[in-house]
């Protein structure tokens, strides 16, 4: 098989991770578009190293191997960002993210009940 057949998928791959990313709201699709775009990183090592060990007759195989190291990382990388989520989830009531980032910008979350923004000072009326 040619190089550029993996290449090409590894590339609608990571293009549509990066669409997921930038154009998705829920913090959970943000996550899944994430791996996607590691799986396409994953995808191009192993091509090529195949394609260096066919060139370079060696048998390393160093590309598979950080592979593996990529899956671990993404593995821990999921199962951390899942329990910020559902944290959030939890704490706010939604996983939207524009929404999460107007609660923490004008103060109305359920953490601040009186109105008050973390940068703003309390003075003594308010308290």
């Amino acid at each position: 098989m040619h190089l550029a057949y993996p290449a090409v998928l590894s590339v609608l791959l990571f293009c549509t991770g990066l669409y997921g990313v930038l154009a998705r709201r829920n913090a959970i699709l943000v996550l899944m578009s994430v791996e996607l775009m590691l799986n396409a990183v994953n995808l191009n090592l192993v091509a090529f190293d195949v394609w260096l060990s066919e060139a370079a007759r060696d048998t390393l195989h160093s590309g598979q191997a950080l592979t593996l190291f990529t899956i671990a990382i993404a593995a821990a990388e999921i199962g951390i960002g899942l329990a910020i989520v559902l944290t959030v989830y939890r704490n706010r009531g939604t996983s939207d993210i524009d929404k999460l980032r107007d609660t923490a910008e004008h103060g109305d979350g359920p953490d601040d009940p009186d109105g008050t923004t973390a940068t703003a000072p309390r003075t003594e009326a308010a308290a």
